[in-house]
């Protein structure tokens, strides 16, 4: 929290004249959408200066591209919380809410916000997830388990296009995974915009937003 806070009062040169948001980070999208999309944590001058989740940031600049690509959003790109974007049928969260040094959240920060995702997922009727990483992959399997899904035992492994259907009390839940869109993944050719949009596409069809591509 301290290391947030002081992130938005320093500020980055680029954004030295505007203010940052420097607070926890809640979900974006509508409530009663059937589709969610879970990354990390905010980013320390992306959500953490804008507020909104990917929004203002290299990575949100893929994410927000392919969504836009396979019909999730109306603008293929999200600068602030202003700017105009609807996501279509579709939440954005992630398991840790504030930002954290270098970008790397540690286990006692998930577990610290973990109530946050429980209590998100209690008002959530998702019918389809994509995770955005294994830490994410990691941290949403027991918050899932704790709604009602039943995941199985051991528990299912992250890798990138894995496509997992669990059984619960409030309906089927399809579980996709997909490479984090970092810049670490991204640049190097490790997730390509096709395989975003592949992966995005496969949900959104489980989900019933959009048909079959």
């Amino acid at each position: 929290m301290a290391w947030r806070e002081r992130v938005a009062r320093e500020k980055r040169a680029a954004f030295r004249n505007e203010e940052y948001w420097g607070r926890p980070v809640p979900g974006l999208g509508p409530v009663d959408a059937p589709l969610l999309i879970v990354g990390l944590a905010p980013a320390a001058h992306g959500a953490n200066r804008t507020g909104r989740m990917f929004t203002g940031d290299r990575s949100g600049d893929v994410l927000f591209a392919a969504m836009h690509a396979v019909g999730l959003a109306n603008q293929p790109v999200a600068l602030h919380a202003g700017d105009g974007l609807e996501l279509i049928g579709a939440r954005i969260t992630a398991p840790v809410r504030c930002a954290p040094p270098d970008n790397k959240p540690t286990p006692a920060e998930r577990d610290t916000c973990g109530g946050w995702l429980r209590a998100e997922l209690a008002l959530l009727r998702p019918r389809a997830v994509v995770v955005l990483g294994a830490f994410g992959w990691q941290a949403l399997l027991p918050a899932l388990a704790h709604a009602g899904w039943t995941v199985p035992r051991p528990r299912p492994r992250f890798g990138h296009g894995v496509h997992v259907e669990l059984a619960g009390e409030r309906g089927p839940l399809h579980l996709f995974g997909c490479y984090h869109v970092s810049q670490q993944n991204t640049f190097t050719g490790r997730l390509t915009p096709a395989m975003l949009e592949d992966v995005l596409a496969r949900a959104a069809y489980e989900a019933g937003i959009t048909p079959r591509r």
